[in-house]
């Protein structure tokens, strides 16, 4: 039997420290799961979760949110779903060859006419097996429930009559009138156990090791996968692209609307990659925010007396600051064509030189680059280099808008609202997504130009209103009363608002206006028309 060692620093009567470990399944294998857990619930928390694929990847991501996982352990299928779509490690319980071979031999009792199918790939020991005692053994592999039961329907039919394999195999085989073997022993959990505390040791003296002080946490990805909220088809597809794309150290484009989340898909893509989490530093620059003369400044850095007012001894710019990590570059469709040539240089050679330097210095940073316009029309009209568009772009990602993804409106509402009223401390109320739900038709109806961002910051201003009348029920009328932008969507007959409620600004007013009503706050005047100040700063310019 495998002995486990303690946790540093953990106690037996005392779960603060220990790591906390979930495990999922929905098979038999839950049994086992649960027998083990109670030779080490000693040394971490460990909690099953009877879930599978989807439904565990969707309920991991919602208790991420707000809870803390060391690690997931699961098995075969359900484990190389998982390790795609959670942001916690995942530890794959795999079946040994000892395993395997004492499954055959209590196949072999049931009778001749084996067969064993596994996970994506053939199992090597089964052909040493076979030979070594002239056993005709058919092997079958699956990638999906269906592939699973097509080939027991198939090796049924050629007269198989036991099947060896993992928990989902087992159950399927034994509904369609076939013995079963489950593969897994209780030394293979037990490691499985064993590799996760081990995993869960080894990142948190990571963490300890590369601890910065708290001053630098404005330069880290505070925000990774669990924060890409929706079980819409789209947005399933972007978490798998982002763990995907995580793996690769290559240049990122990241296209998409004002208010998409560019940022926080950057921010996703640096977090699942090797420069982990808060560990490296995660820079971000808007480049339309920024003169021409101080972004250069700030992006290659300066030395001493390289123009007037230079800070004395220097600066080193961003690109510096991010070395080996990751530098978003917002909004890169306005970067001025000067600057575009110098950062093509940096991108090809690995390394900057700061205005008036003449030492250049060797970076390591992985470029992530986001625009809402299109950047390929920008380069046909001469207005972006085609050589830098081509360099950012070794990877793409287009973010969908908020109205193509129409189901995830009602649930993103409520999270919005339900953390806009805590952060008020305001209780939501008890029937809050009964309450939302009734109000889907016309959220789903609106365009959400801003997309999730005017969402969540039309659910701050409702939430100012629900906690000043805590009795005030949320039915389509209140809600359209407090933004009719709303009724640009589905026309919805709507009373006035309480008189003690002050009435909401109407949709038409001009960026002018907006910034007046609030004395040249500009970014109360954005939070109130649900858009960025990068976004205000382009309509003032513009004269909308």
């Amino acid at each position: 039997m495998s002995h486990p060692t303690r946790m540093p620093g953990s106690s037996a009567h005392d779960g603060v420290d220990k790591p906390v470990i979930w495990t999922v399944s929905v098979s038999r294998l839950s049994d086992l799961f649960r027998d083990i857990t109670l030779e080490y619930d000693h040394l971490a928390q460990i909690e099953p979760l009877h879930l599978g694929f989807d439904d565990a990847a969707r309920h991991i991501r919602e208790r991420m949110a707000t809870e803390h996982c060391d690690v997931v352990i699961s098995a075969g299928s359900n484990a190389a779903y998982l390790k795609g779509r959670v942001a916690a490690p995942v530890v794959v319980a795999k079946a040994s060859g000892s395993d395997l071979m004492q499954a055959l031999a209590r196949a072999r009792r049931l009778s001749p006419k084996i067969a064993v199918i596994s996970y994506q790939q053939p199992m090597p020991e089964l052909a040493d097996f076979t030979a070594t005692f002239g056993l005709a053994i058919a092997q079958r592999t699956y990638v999906t429930e269906e592939d699973a039961r097509d080939a027991i329907e198939e090796l049924k039919a050629a007269g198989i009559e036991v099947i060896v394999g993992a928990g989902l195999i087992t159950d399927l085989a034994e509904e369609a009138g076939l013995k079963a073997v489950f593969v897994y022993s209780a030394a293979s959990i037990r490691q499985a156990f064993d590799d996760a505390l081990e995993m869960a040791r080894l990142t948190r003296l990571e963490n300890a090791r590369l601890k910065r002080p708290a001053a630098a946490d404005s330069r880290r990805a505070r925000r990774g996968l669990n924060d890409l909220r929706g079980e819409s088809a789209a947005m399933e597809r972007l978490r798998q692209t982002v763990v995907l794309y995580a793996r690769s150290p290559a240049t990122v484009l990241i296209q998409g609307e004002t208010g998409s989340g560019k940022e926080l898909v950057a921010q996703a893509i640096h977090r699942e990659g090797p420069r982990r989490s808060a560990l490296r530093p995660f820079i971000a620059v808007n480049c339309g925010a920024i003169a021409e003369s101080l972004l250069e400044s700030e992006l290659f850095g300066h030395e001493e007396g390289a123009f007037t007012g230079a800070r004395r001894g220097g600066h080193a710019g961003l690109f510096e600051a991010a070395n080996g990590g990751t530098l978003f570059l917002d909004e890169i469709g306005e970067m001025p064509l000067a600057l575009q040539t110098r950062l093509l240089r940096v991108l090809e050679e690995r390394e900057v030189m700061r205005v008036g330097g003449t030492r250049p210095v060797p970076i390591e940073v992985r470029v992530i680059s986001a625009t809402h316009c299109d950047l390929d029309a920008r380069v046909r009209e001469g207005r972006f280099r085609a050589d830098l568009f081509y360099r950012l772009a070794v990877l793409r990602l287009v973010l969908p808008r908020l109205a193509e993804r129409r189901e995830d409106i009602a649930p993103l509402a409520e999270w919005s609202l339900k953390n806009a009223m805590a952060a008020l401390d305001a209780r939501p109320h008890p029937n809050l997504a009964a309450e939302i739900a009734a109000c889907a038709p016309l959220l789903q109806a609106y365009a959400w130009p801003g997309n999730v961002r005017e969402l969540r910051n039309l659910m701050e201003r409702l939430a100012l209103f629900l906690a000043a009348e805590p009795l005030q029920a949320l039915t389509p009328a209140f809600l359209l009363a407090v933004a009719p932008e709303l009724g640009r969507g589905a026309p919805v007959a709507a009373p006035a608002p309480a008189a003690a409620l002050p009435s909401p600004a109407a949709p038409t007013e001009s960026v002018a206006e907006v910034l007046a009503r609030f004395e040249g706050q500009r970014e109360a005047a954005a939070r109130h028309l649900g858009i960025s100040r990068t976004t205000l700063w382009r309509r003032q310019k513009s004269g909308a």
